[in-house]
């Protein structure tokens, strides 16, 4: 299957300043991809690019089969971007505003009123949609800002630091929405933000983006994998007392493939593993007579990886050395 963006060696310098150095990249249709990265490094410029307003110095970004650089106007009606900072006409309620965009958008006037509704109850608005945007919370500037996104049907969403200054249940609801609209429209979106926490919680795949450059794209699995090994995960179990049945523990935990490492220290046993097994440790601890406290676990999320990261893009930077990891 043919990817519905692909970024092939992208490059943009603004004079003697590197914003975007030779990104590649492919999404796939349906999927929710998310480009991290501090401010600064390259972001924005790179949606920019994509959606075919501002040109490239060299490279190409294809989107929906179409060059976003020779056919721009294409690629606007079939891509809907959200950017960071919102505008509304504050003396017109969110259900003005969104008929003005649907009518720029060029819908047929009469199935503006039935879109608009329609949308509307989509982002959550419905019961808001007859208040000026003046009294809106950010949060709900956020969900019309989509609202006009949907309008026009598309095929890919871009949002451009869409939780931006919205308390935490906000968030919580966006991203939700977010995963519901994608699933139940099939909808490919790229999602740019310096936020680890929120694009961890709702995309499929993440790339890490530092001055310019990819330094690495795919699964958190895959770039936990390719970062710590296979040891993508670490349990602590408390026992109550110093396991009496420690030559069995080993036996049987020795001959399990899917432990990387084990230690026994005290009362505390901590296993390194490729995959989460924590109940049948539980299980096979029980089965030999002790009694467990507590249990614990840590995966190496999108924080551990980004600043793994972003420590060697740096390491790099100090040696003189240049190039992407």
């Amino acid at each position: 299957m043919d990817p519905i963006i692909k970024l092939q060696d992208l490059s943009k310098h603004y004079g003697s300043q590197k914003a975007v150095n030779k990104l590649s990249l492919e999404i796939n249709r349906g999927e929710i991809f998310g480009l991290l990265g501090p401010n600064g490094a390259g972001k924005t410029t790179s949606i920019l690019m994509v959606l075919g307003l501002t040109e490239p110095d060299s490279g190409s970004a294809t989107v929906c089969g179409y060059d976003a650089t020779r056919n721009p106007i294409l690629i606007k009606r079939k891509v809907g971007y959200m950017p960071d900072h919102l505008g509304f006409y504050p003396q017109m309620t969110g259900m003005e505003n969104l008929r003005y965009i649907a009518r720029l958008n060029g819908l047929d006037e009469a199935s503006i009123s039935q879109r608009t509704s329609t949308v509307l109850e989509l982002v959550g608005l419905k019961d808001a949609g007859n208040k000026k945007t003046s009294a809106y919370s950010r949060g709900m500037k956020q969900r019309l800002g989509l609202a006009e996104v949907l309008i026009k049907s598309p095929e890919v969403i871009i949002l451009d630091e869409p939780t931006l200054g919205i308390d935490p249940a906000g968030v919580k609801e966006f991203l939700e929405l977010i995963k519901r609209l994608s699933a139940g429209q099939g909808l490919t979106v790229l999602l740019s933000s310096h936020h680890l926490h929120h694009v961890q919680q709702v995309c499929d795949r993440v790339g890490i983006f530092v001055d310019g450059e990819l330094l690495a794209q795919g699964t958190l699995t895959d770039l936990s994998r390719e970062l710590f090994g296979n040891t993508g995960l670490e349990t602590v179990i408390q026992l109550e007392n110093i396991p009496k049945s420690i030559d069995y523990l080993k036996r049987t935990f020795a001959s399990n493939a899917s432990i990387d490492a084990f230690d026994i220290s005290g009362e505390v046993l901590m296993f390194r593993t490729t995959e989460d097994i924590t109940p049948k440790l539980i299980r096979t601890i029980i089965e030999s007579g002790e009694d467990i406290l507590s249990v614990s676990k840590k995966e190496y999320g999108l924080d551990e990886i980004y600043q793994r990261y972003f420590e060697n893009s740096n390491s790099k930077t100090s040696k003189g050395e240049t190039g992407t990891l």
